[in-house]
């Protein structure tokens, strides 16, 4: 497999203002420390996406916008996507169907349960579910090893690769271990 799909939740939101929307609601500054660390990870293992694609909603734009300026990349980059926000299966593959043939490694932004849904649809060697039970909390990363056709994305056509949780990450974005 020669392509890459990064998938990242977006970060912690707040619940501070509830007359906000659900839509509207920002970061916590949990979610914005991690969206950053997040960032810095993808910079530190070389592995700066050459698309995002990013659900619109507050906390997802905001956590696509922070992770991108840890690597270099300009908000004029980031491709938004108001269907993404709460998107089923289908709509993400259609988001994906839309990536160029050129394009290697993308990241996608977005909220669940979808995003979970799209790795379980994806992966036919499954993924492996933390001790905690929560394969994508808040700013989770997992990527994929995709086929060589974007338009082309059926039911296990993909392997698991790598699941990275924020807490797992020292400040400089490497992983605990690693350090």
């Amino acid at each position: 497999m020669t392509r890459e799909l990064m998938i990242l939740r977006h970060g912690k939101s707040s619940w501070k203002d509830l007359s906000l929307e659900d839509y509207d609601r920002p970061l916590k500054k949990r979610g914005i420390a991690a969206s950053r660390k997040m960032g810095r990870y993808l910079v530190h293992r070389k592995l700066r996406p050459e698309i995002i694609i990013s659900s619109t909603a507050e906390r997802a734009r905001h956590t696509a916008v922070l992770a991108c300026r840890e690597m270099g990349i300009t908000e004029r980059h980031i491709s938004w996507d108001r269907d993404l926000y709460h998107a089923h299966v289908h709509t993400l593959l259609n988001a994906l169907s839309r990536c160029k043939e050129e394009n290697k490694r993308v990241m996608l932004v977005g909220h669940n349960p979808g995003l979970e849904e799209l790795i379980a649809y994806l992966c036919a060697n499954g993924t492996p579910l933390p001790e905690d039970g929560k394969l994508l909390p808040t700013a989770a990363l997992v990527r994929i090893a995709m086929p060589d056709d974007w338009n082309a994305l059926g039911h296990g056509c993909a392997e698991f690769v790598e699941l990275v949780h924020p807490r797992a990450l020292t400040l400089a974005g490497r992983v605990k271990d690693d350090v």
